[in-house]
């Protein structure tokens, strides 16, 4: 998928370059963040892998970033973090559409992922996107030993043109 742009923001490709300024943002979004050997994995390795960043349009600072995994005709959002400067401005709905689309170009049929419940804006912000969930992971989190919610959605098929 191509670079797009809505709402003042633009979704692209991660690159190398960028990992400094994802580790900032992970570093300052969860309890134990991803390594920068875990991002450079999922970039250069990790053929089910797929990382995007968002800047604003016509700055070259990294805002919020995804790390999805699409295998077979599922798409597992992995990571997907904003910067605290950036929250509460609509760039975590415009990064998850963008990542929704994704899928659905892909032939995915259906996303999930996991989430802290006290993690309350992510909640609010997957059940937003039809997101519902569908599961339990007890004591899931190692750092914390809070459990997981499994949120799951279908996505219909792209309309053929």
């Amino acid at each position: 998928m191509k670079a797009t742009q809505a709402g003042g923001l633009t979704i692209s490709t991660m690159r190398l370059e960028d990992i400094p300024v994802v580790m900032e943002i992970e570093d300052r979004s969860f309890p134990t963040p991803w390594s920068e050997s875990s991002f450079r994995y999922e970039l250069l390795e990790n053929p089910y892998a797929s990382l995007f960043v968002v800047r604003r349009a016509g700055d070259p600072a990294v805002v919020a970033f995804a790390c999805v995994w699409v295998v077979d005709r599922e798409m597992r959002i992995n990571n997907l973090a904003v910067h605290p400067l950036w929250r509460g401005r609509g760039v975590g709905w415009h990064l998850l559409g963008f990542l929704l689309d994704f899928a659905r170009e892909g032939g995915c049929r259906e996303v999930t992922l996991e989430v802290r419940p006290s993690n309350q804006a992510a909640l609010r912000l997957y059940r937003k996107a039809g997101l519902v969930p569908v599961a339990l992971r007890k004591q899931y989190y190692s750092d914390t030993h809070e459990d997981a919610i499994v949120m799951s959605r279908a996505l219909e098929p792209r309309p053929s043109r």
